[in-house]
């Protein structure tokens, strides 16, 4: 503990708002962790309740199933069943599922961006502290005597260099973790689009039956 402290210490002000930037960064993660995770669980349960009542054609069950539900997958099925109820071509229920994944998607994909911008402002602030912290120390050296010149211009080396070090420590785990959270999000969007073409596929077939 002491350690990291004297590197918190001797990296000088531009600690601080690294500092700043990692922390917005780690609660954006957690939070859009906590909520994708969340909206993973919803729709695998809802598709599990739902997927066999479509297979069976019982549209009128599946349409009160989704109503009572606010996952993902329960609102873009709410839209394309509602438009089924009204309409037979599949074309028309295809663009309401279509219009409700717009809708959803940004949902998805909410403040995930902000993990790679904070990454970039760490390393930045990591450079500008290094760079801040070389002018310091080469003003210092200039008015030193020559014998304490090399040693007062590696110790000031050093310790601008903990700043770049400790932007490049935040920014790459926001980087992993935006990689991360942006492949969770295209799986959802995947899953979704899979449930509504087999959904589509299922009101189709029992239309074409009932012709």
């Amino acid at each position: 503990m002491h350690t990291v402290i004297r590197f918190f210490q001797m990296g000088g002000f531009f600690m601080f708002p690294i500092l700043l930037v990692l922390a917005a960064g780690v609660a954006i993660s957690v939070e859009r962790w906590m909520h994708l995770s969340r909206v993973k669980k919803e729709n695998r349960q809802m598709w599990d309740e739902v997927h066999p009542v479509l297979a069976e054609g019982n549209f009128d069950r599946a349409r009160e199933i989704v109503q009572q539900d606010e996952s993902a997958i329960a609102q873009m099925l709410s839209m394309g069943l509602a438009r089924q109820g009204a309409v037979r071509r599949r074309e028309d229920i295809e663009i309401a599922m279509e219009e409700s994944l717009m809708e959803i998607i940004p949902q998805l994909e909410k403040r995930t961006p902000y993990l790679a911008l904070l990454s970039n402002i760490a390393t930045l602030f990591g450079l500008l502290g290094t760079i801040m912290g070389l002018i310091t120390a080469f003003t210092a050296v200039a008015s030193a005597s020559p014998a304490e010149k090399a040693a007062l211009l590696a110790a000031s080396i050093s310790e601008a260099m903990n700043c770049t070090a400790f932007g490049l420590m935040s920014a790459i785990p926001l980087l992993l973790i935006h990689a991360r959270l942006t492949s969770t999000t295209g799986e959802i969007v995947g899953s979704l689009e899979m449930v509504s073409v087999k959904a589509l596929n299922s009101i189709s077939t029992f239309a074409k039956r009932a012709y």
